[in-house]
């Protein structure tokens, strides 16, 4: 039972150190090719739009939700007022959250041109 397990075991880690070297082989070989593919630009290009317009609309969009939530604060009553104070917290954060994430992608992006 003892040999079985070690026979396993050897042939378990000949396999690993095959599948290692022929796969850090193949990715080298074409490492090169995706670098400059329209595929890897046109992503690149893609993420980099979508930052910068989610960068500009996200202000805009909170803008226009927290002033929904001020006028439908001002019509409530106290008990509703809680809720649309809380609305307008989170449209704040998350406001800040998206422009945040938004620069931190682009940011990341920036360094691999």
């Amino acid at each position: 039972m003892k040999k079985g397990g070690q026979a396993a075991l050897r042939l378990a880690l000949s396999a690993a150190w095959a599948g290692h070297f022929f796969f850090s082989s193949v990715s080298s070989a074409f490492a090169s090719d995706i670098k400059g593919s329209k595929l890897a630009t046109g992503t690149e290009k893609l993420i980099n739009d979508v930052t910068t317009w989610l960068m500009i609309l996200s202000p805009v969009v909170s803008g226009v939700l927290i002033i929904y939530f001020f006028i439908r604060r001002s019509a409530a009553d106290e008990m509703d007022q809680k809720k649309w104070n809380n609305r307008i917290i989170a449209a704040v954060i998350s406001c800040i959250g998206a422009v945040l994430g938004s620069a931190t992608l682009n940011i990341i992006i920036g360094y691999y041109k």
